[in-house]
C-alpha cells in the first residue's frame, strides 16, 4: 500500500498546546500537528474544553493520549472525537517519572500485548484513525524484538500507523531531557522495521533538524516528525508545504504573520488570557536575521507584562523590519 508522505510536527509536553498549533498552521497546511500528551483520566474527568479544545485552522491535527487502561483510553478517543480532531495517537515513549509512576508511556514498550488491548479498544471506540509513538526500546531490551513485538501487537490490532522515536529510552538513570538527546539514534532500526512491513504506515522521529533531512528520510518512510527543530526555529514550516507537493516554495514574507497572530492574540485576551501564552511560541520565528535578538527580547519580556497587548507584537515585529532596513542601507 502506498501512503501519502507525511511530515508532522511532533507532540511536546508545555510546548505544542493550542496556541503553538495555531501558530504553526500559518505558516503550513501541510504538516501534522500533534497535541501535547493529555492522559486519559484527565480527559474523561478533568476541564475537557481547556485541555482538548481548538481552533479550527489547526486541521489537521491529532490528540495524542497517555494510559494503559482500554476502557478509560476508549471513553478519552470518543471524547477527543467528539472534539472535531483527525487522529487519535497512543504515547508509548514518554519517560517521565509521571509517566513511570503510572506505567504508561514509554513503559508500554514492556507490555505490548496491553498496547494491543488498548488501540483495540480505541478502534472501536471511534472512526478515525489509530496511531502510536513510541520508542525502539527501553531500558536493556533488544531493540530487535522489543520494537518488532509491539509494531505486530499494534498492528494486529487495527492500528492505522507507528511513529517511531529512533532512540531507547533510559527509564532510570537519565531525565527526560537527557533520554531526547544522549541514547543514540539508530535510524536503522526503523528502516529495517519497514522493510518488514512494507504495507503499513511507519513514521520517524527523533534528532531531525531540518527539512532536508526529512525529506531524505520521507524517501525510505512514510512519515517524518521534526520536534524542538520545528519549535526553535518555526520558519522552516513555510517550506513543508512545497516539499509535500513537490513545488517549489515561493519565498516567505514571515511579516504577514503579524496580522492574524495578533487578531488571535486579541481574541485570547478578551477571553481572559495572557499575550505570553501566544507569544512565547513565537520568540524563534526570525532565528538567524536581522534583529532576531531584539525580537525575541521583546516577546520573552514584555509580552509577559501584566496587562500585555497585541502592540508588543507589532513593536517587535517592528523591529526586526527596522534592522532589516539598516542592514540594506
Amino acid at each position: 500500500m502506498k501512503h501519502d508522505p507525511t511530515l508532522a510536527v511532533a507532540p511536546m509536553i508545555d510546548w505544542t498546546d493550542r496556541h503553538c498549533r495555531f501558530f504553526h498552521r500559518q505558516l503550513t497546511r501541510r504538516a501534522r500537528l500533534y497535541t501535547e500528551m493529555i492522559v486519559a483520566d484527565a480527559a474523561v474527568h478533568g476541564d475537557r474544553l481547556r485541555l482538548l479544545g481548538f481552533d479550527a485552522a489547526e486541521h489537521p491535527v491529532a490528540l495524542q493520549l497517555g494510559g494503559s487502561d482500554p476502557a478509560k483510553l476508549a471513553e478519552a478517543a470518543r471524547i477527543g472525537e467528539g472534539f472535531g480532531y483527525d487522529e487519535i495517537n497512543l504515547n508509548c515513549g514518554c519517560p517521565s517519572d509521571r509517566v513511570q509512576s503510572g506505567t504508561f508511556g514509554a513503559c508500554l514498550m514492556r507490555t505490548p500485548e496491553v498496547v494491543g488491548r488498548c488501540v483495540e479498544a480505541m478502534k472501536h471506540a471511534v472512526g478515525l484513525p489509530v496511531t502510536v509513538k513510541c520508542r525502539i526500546g527501553v531500558d536493556d531490551q533488544d531493540s530487535g524484538p522489543a520494537l518488532d513485538a509491539l509494531a505486530d501487537a499494534v498492528f494486529s490490532a487495527g492500528c492505522d500507523g507507528l511513529w517511531v522515536h529512533a532512540r531507547k529510552a533510559w527509564l532510570q538513570g537519565l531525565s527526560p531531557k537527557e533520554n531526547r538527546e544522549i541514547p543514540p539514534l539508530d535510524y536503522g532500526r526503523v528502516g529495517r522495521l519497514k522493510a518488514r512491513m512494507p504495507d503499513r504506515f511507519i513514521g520517524i522521529n527523533g534528532g531531525i533538524g531540518s527539512l532536508s533531512e526529512a525529506a531524505d528520510h520521507l524517501r525510505h518512510l512514510d512519515g517524518a516528525m521534526i520536534g524542538r527543530a520545528a519549535y526553535q526555529t518555526p520558519a522552516m514550516l513555510a517550506a513543508v508545504d512545497g516539499l509535500l507537493e513537490g513545488k517549489p516554495n515561493p519565498e516567505t514574507d514571515l511579516f504577514a504573520l503579524l496580522e492574524p497572530m495578533a487578531d488571535y492574540a486579541a481574541r485570547h485576551i478578551h477571553a481572559g488570557g495572557r499575550l505570553s501564552h501566544v507569544a512565547r511560541h513565537m520568540v524563534g520565528l526570525f532565528h538567524g536575521r536581522a534583529g532576531a535578538r531584539r525580537f525575541r527580547q521583546i516577546l520573552s519580556e514584555d509580552a509577559a507584562k501584566p496587562g500585555a497587548g497585541v502592540e508588543v507584537l507589532r513593536r517587535a515585529f517592528a523591529a526586526v523590519a527596522e534592522a532589516e532596513a539598516a542592514r540594506a542601507a
